[in-house]
């Protein structure tokens, strides 16, 4: 599988470390039910098949956390930018 990395351009995925759902928000440690909400953000997980977006850190090179909007099933990438905003 190729990645492009907006700033090396395309490189192998093994340069690359997956870092999970794009959308999993990192829980509130201060809340009541802190220990609870850390499992269910860490254990409790969809596995879609089909266009999933994801972090992925370009471990190997420049270093950027990337969002990937990629497929599941085929592993096609439709889309790759910085990950900016995003928060974990």
């Amino acid at each position: 599988m190729r990645v492009r990395c907006p700033f090396c351009g395309e490189r192998d995925a093994s340069e690359f470390t997956f870092h999970g759902d794009a959308s999993v928000r990192r829980p509130d440690p201060n809340a009541p039910d802190a220990a609870a909400k850390f499992f269910e953000s860490v254990y409790i997980r969809d596995n879609p098949a089909g266009r999933y977006e994801e972090l992925w850190y370009h471990a190997s090179a420049c270093r950027s956390w990337l969002r990937v909007a990629r497929d599941t099933r085929t592993h096609e990438i439709f889309a790759v930018g910085l990950a900016t905003g995003t928060a974990r």
